[in-house]
């Protein structure tokens, strides 16, 4: 009696490669929930230091306290400011602690979901984070490899693009919310009058409002990545519509 014929063996869609042996997928929802709380909240904080700055920068410019910015000065505005900068770094801490967290893990699920997208090891999609000035650009591309690993084809397995402006708006932000810390630290620790302490709030404000807007985008990020590979990973490559 001839042998019954073997089942046909699935076939993976262009593109697509086995993951490596012993991997599995982790569920990134609890940290995307925890790191979306943490974001929330240094949001509030940024919130903080861009009206501390609004109004220190005003009653500076209005001559209120014309000692505020000498040595040893404790005027409002000088406390004003130490605390608006004081109060938002231990949750920067914290949040980027868990933001890198969270990176990690989808990356690691990315590596699962499609290896092929993936050209990064786990240990420099976290490493990235911690290299000057490459800091600016390098996590930004590992995001867009775990972002194509995490997209489903469509029904005929045809590629179906999914718009990447969450990753871009939110790493433009990102960016230009570094660059205006920095100024802004620069301006407040060479401040010595009101005039320069005013130009220091200035900055600190604008810098708060960057923080606001780059902390909304990051949420959005977050969710939309994490609702991607949850989505891929209970219906596989193909999407079911």
């Amino acid at each position: 009696m001839a042998a019954p014929p073997a089942a046909p063996v699935p076939q993976l869609p262009p593109g697509f490669a086995p993951p490596p042996p012993g991997a599995f997928l982790r569920s990134p929802r609890g940290l995307a929930t925890a790191t979306t709380v943490l974001l929330a909240l240094s949001g509030a904080a940024a919130l903080f230091l861009a009206g501390a700055g609004l109004y220190a920068g005003a009653v500076l410019r209005d001559g209120s306290y014309p000692d505020a910015g000498a040595a040893e000065s404790f005027t409002l505005p000088d406390m004003l400011m130490a605390l608006a900068s004081i109060i938002p770094f231990p949750l920067l801490i914290a949040t980027a602690v868990l933001f890198v967290m969270w990176f990690h893990r989808v990356h690691r699920n990315a590596a699962v979901l499609n290896p092929g997208a993936i050209t990064e090891s786990g240990g420099w999609a976290v490493g990235s984070w911690f290299i000057p000035i490459g800091n600016l650009f390098l996590p930004y591309r590992t995001a867009k490899e775990i972002w194509a690993a995490s997209l489903q084809l469509g029904p005929d397995g045809a590629y179906r693009p999914v718009s990447t402006a969450p990753i871009t708006s939110w790493w433009l932000l990102w960016v230009a919310t570094v660059i205006s810390e920095r100024v802004a630290s620069k301006l407040y620790d060479r401040a010595g009058d009101a005039a320069e302490l005013s130009s220091a709030a200035d900055a600190a404000a604008v810098q708060g409002v960057l923080s606001v807007v780059a902390a909304v985008l990051a949420i959005r990020f977050v969710h939309k990545l994490t609702a991607l590979q949850t989505v891929k990973a209970a219906q596989g490559p193909y999407a079911a519509v």
